[in-house]
């Protein structure tokens, strides 16, 4: 059987290698010059979000109990914005360790989305709970003061909450550095494929700017004698969860819908296919992340008109063993015996061989 008729025959020529992911080496990062790639297959840090854990937790309990002591509306505002962030931190863990779960006959390509799943939990929970009390104890402080008392109760656990959020802060941005790249942070994230990296250190960030926002509404209420003062503070945090939130949900959305995987893997992919002595033109490739370190990849690729089905097959073989070998973030892979004129005529906006 020649190449062509196979082509005829053959709707797609598939070769998966679903390994769970525990069992797959993990990319090193320094493996690759592309800083694009480097941030794309960022692996998830398990020690940046028990640390997050850790401290939101014992910031909630300390905040609400200075709420209690004092009548902060600011003070109320930061606890529930705290203990969210724990909840989200809990939600996080969760969905990292069902997105590490094997294939199985309901889900041939793993549960890697469930980690994206989770994340936009995570966001929406942010601005359902966080930004919505904080609005709804500002607008209550603001329709009917009540003076604080002991605000320099409020002073101390700021203080100590800074102490706890920054350190945090510093695991996460380290964590986050060490895969940023070049460029800025904003288009870091936008090109990362691990809401863990990004959530993390952006919640963490809205944190030390709602203390900011709590201290300095208090010390205004304080030295103005307008205890309604304390209520735009809280009204204020709102805002800022809800900048958050929605920053987080369409960062998350693109991931839960798929996007595709970095250019250089992609380029690593097509230079494979035009060096397999079996192909003769490499016409393009199709990729999408199903978690951070998990790629589904769909190969269309011009064969010799003298191969038959065995030399596609063994051609096949070799992609995924060289796959296996430098490209582990790869964990399937379909191949479609195809033209060159048949592909463009489908009009991909997808990477395309020279």
């Amino acid at each position: 059987m020649d190449a062509r008729k196979f082509v005829r025959d053959t709707t797609v020529a598939v070769r998966m290698r679903a390994t769970p992911p525990a069992l797959r080496k993990i990319p090193d990062v320094t493996e690759t010059n592309h800083e694009t790639d480097r941030l794309s297959i960022a692996h998830p840090s398990r020690k940046t979000i028990y640390a997050a854990l850790v401290g939101n937790l014992l910031i909630a309990i300390s905040k609400f109990i200075a709420a209690a002591f004092t009548n902060s509306s600011a003070m109320t505002s930061e606890g529930v914005h705290s203990l969210i962030d724990t909840s989200n931190e809990v939600l996080l863990l969760h969905g990292l360790n069902r997105s590490s779960k094997p294939p199985d006959d309901s889900h041939p390509l793993g549960h890697g989305r469930e980690l994206y799943f989770w994340s936009f939990v995570v966001a929406l929970l942010v601005f359902a709970l966080g930004a919505g009390v904080s609005f709804y104890e500002g607008v209550i402080h603001i329709r009917a003061p009540v003076s604080i008392e002991n605000a320099g109760v409020n002073f101390v656990i700021l203080a100590l909450s800074a102490v706890f959020e920054g350190y945090s802060w510093q695991i996460a941005f380290k964590h986050f550095r060490s895969f940023k790249g070049e460029g800025n942070f904003l288009e870091a994230i936008r090109r990362s494929k691990d809401p863990t990296v990004f959530t993390v250190l952006l919640e963490d960030s809205a944190a030390l700017t709602g203390i900011g926002i709590a201290f300095v509404s208090i010390v205004l209420a304080q030295y103005f004698d307008m205890p309604s003062l304390d209520g735009v503070g809280s009204i204020c945090i709102g805002v800022l969860l809800a900048v958050t939130a929605g920053f987080l949900a369409r960062e998350c959305k693109g991931l839960l819908i798929g996007e595709r995987a970095a250019p250089a893997i992609e380029a690593a992919i097509l230079a494979m296919a035009r060096e397999d002595p079996a192909i003769q033109r490499a016409n393009g490739v199709i990729t999408v992340h199903l978690a951070p370190d998990q790629v589904v990849a769909a190969l269309s690729a011009q064969f010799h008109d003298e191969a038959n089905a065995d030399d596609i097959e063994e051609c096949v073989e070799r992609l995924e063993t060289r796959l296996a070998a430098e490209r582990q973030e790869v964990t399937t892979l379909f191949v479609k015996p195809q033209t060159s004129r048949r592909w463009s005529g489908n009009g991909p906006s997808v990477p395309t061989a020279p």
